[in-house]
């Protein structure tokens, strides 16, 4: 994926008029292109569970539009990320067992209208962040199956200086926030190749969604099927078949394990706005541990992962 409560995520611009709602789709559009658009570096903090810890990131557009991204942890246990394109080329630290596919920013790439079923898009009013103007966006969910967010888009780049990630009582899940940011003196691409320590990620292998033994008898409203993914376990010599669904910008993912008779207990747990649920599901075939992991809400993760089911086998939560 703090000590303070954002209430304006939910209290906020109840008086919006169409005209500022249509300035909040044209924000939210500008973020998503800014960011595969504008090269930039910079330092912000990350903060989840009440842990702070600060990071320099690097990112630079080339000329046919590949994104290529350093992020460096610099405090605490070292920790270095290499992206190109979104995707995770090498990574060094605890971060890596967290790694498993494509890591996009939520803004990424969005689809406004798409969005806007799930999320009622507001303007409320505008701020500083990193010593830049900025305005600030929010987007409330339409139900409890999702967490309210709130962006500070920096006025003259498009670019998230600041992001919150709220739940339904209006507590801060989550906080990512720029207090240096340089768009102008982007420094040479040397900065952006990774140290000797860097890991190279193995590639997962992505499906096209398709009609797989596996389906979700309930899914959260405006939530599909996005990828199919098939990687090995880190305890057997067994594959773990991987869903994940996503509406437009949260995102969470289904991991089915065969269990061979190992005792393994359900568990639940929460860190920030991350959720994994796992529960265990008896087939034909032997039991299997459905895990869910993603940012939702705990209740919603419970429900996904108490409704899946094999589509070719029967099976008994």
């Amino acid at each position: 994926m703090r000590c303070i409560l954002v209430t304006s995520l939910m209290l906020g611009g109840l008086l919006a008029t169409p005209a500022i709602a249509a300035d909040a789709q044209g924000w939210l559009q500008r973020l998503s292109q800014a960011e595969s658009k504008q090269s930039f570096q910079g330092t912000f903090v990350y903060e989840r569970n009440g842990n702070l810890s600060t990071h320099s990131i690097w990112r630079q557009v080339e000329p046919g539009g590949s994104v290529r991204e350093r992020l460096l942890q610099l405090d605490g246990t070292p920790q270095e990320l290499l992206r190109v394109n979104g995707r995770a080329q090498c990574v060094n630290g605890p971060i890596a067992s967290a790694v498993v596919d494509d890591q996009v920013s939520p803004a990424h790439g969005v689809d406004v209208k798409q969005i806007e079923q799930w999320y009622d898009l507001r303007l409320n009013g505008e701020s500083r962040v990193a010593g830049r103007a900025a305005v600030i966006l929010a987007l409330l969910p339409r139900d409890q199956h999702r967490y309210g967010v709130e962006l500070y888009v920096d006025k003259e780049t498009g670019l998230p200086l600041k992001s919150l990630l709220v739940n339904d009582r209006g507590m801060l899940l989550e906080r990512f926030q720029f207090t240096q940011l340089d768009t102008a003196n982007v420094q040479p691409a040397a900065v952006l190749q990774p140290s000797t320590d860097c890991t190279p990620v193995r590639v997962v292998q992505t499906r096209t969604p398709s009609v797989e033994s596996w389906r979700s008898g309930w899914l959260p409203p405006g939530f599909n099927l996005s990828a199919v993914t098939q990687q090995r376990s880190p305890v057997s010599t067994d594959s773990v078949d991987c869903l994940v669904y996503d509406d437009g910008l949260a995102r969470f993912s289904v991991f089915l394990e065969p269990l061979h008779d190992v005792a393994v207990a359900d568990a639940r747990n929460q860190l920030g706005p991350t959720v994994a649920v796992s529960r265990r599901l008896t087939t034909d075939d032997g039991d299997v541990m459905v895990t869910v992991v993603g940012e939702i809400p705990p209740g919603t993760a419970e429900r996904v992962a108490m409704s899946m089911r094999a589509d070719d086998v029967h099976a008994t939560p």
